[in-house]
C-alpha cells in the first residue's frame, strides 16, 4: 500500500533520497548542473564581517541568495561592489545569467539599478506583501 505522510522530522537518509531522485531526473533531461557556492565578503579592517553575498553557481546561471551590509555602512556603493564581484565570477565560471528574489520593503529599486528586471510578483507572500523575481543576463 502507497500512502502519503508528512514528516517534519525526517532524517537527512530521506531527504537525501527525494533530492538526489530528482537531480537524477534533471541531469538526464538537461545535464550536469555544475553547482557550486558563490560567497563574497566585505570585510573592515580588521577583517570583521561587515556584509557579504552568498549565492550558488548552477546550470550556467548565478543565483543570488542573500545580499547583506550592517546598517552604518550602507549608502557608499559595496552593495554594487558585491554584486559586480559575484557576476564577475559568475562570468568566468561561464554563466548566462543571474536571478534572485526579495521582498518589497527591500531592495528591488536597488538591483533594477544593477540592471535586474523584474519577471514575477508574488502577492501576499508574506502576508500583506510581495515578494518580487528579477533577473540579469550576463
Amino acid at each position: 500500500m502507497i500512502r502519503v505522510s508528512v514528516e517534519p522530522d525526517a532524517d537527512a537518509v530521506e531527504v537525501d533520497a527525494v533530492k538526489n531522485g530528482l537531480l537524477e531526473y534533471n541531469v538526464r533531461v538537461i545535464g550536469e548542473p555544475h553547482e557550486e557556492p558563490v560567497q563574497v565578503f566585505l570585510r573592515d579592517d580588521r577583517a570583521e564581517i561587515i556584509g557579504g553575498l552568498l549565492g550558488h553557481l548552477k546550470w550556467k546561471w548565478l543565483y543570488v541568495s542573500k545580499l547583506w551590509i550592517a546598517e552604518k555602512h550602507r549608502g557608499f556603493g559595496h552593495g554594487y561592489a558585491l554584486m559586480n564581484a559575484a557576476e564577475e565570477f559568475a562570468r568566468s565560471k561561464g554563466c548566462i545569467g543571474s536571478y534572485l528574489d526579495t521582498f518589497e520593503y527591500q531592495a528591488r529599486p536597488f538591483y533594477e539599478k544593477c540592471g535586474y528586471e523584474l519577471f514575477g510578483t508574488l502577492d501576499g507572500y508574506p502576508p500583506g506583501s510581495r515578494q518580487f523575481f528579477l533577473s540579469k543576463r550576463l
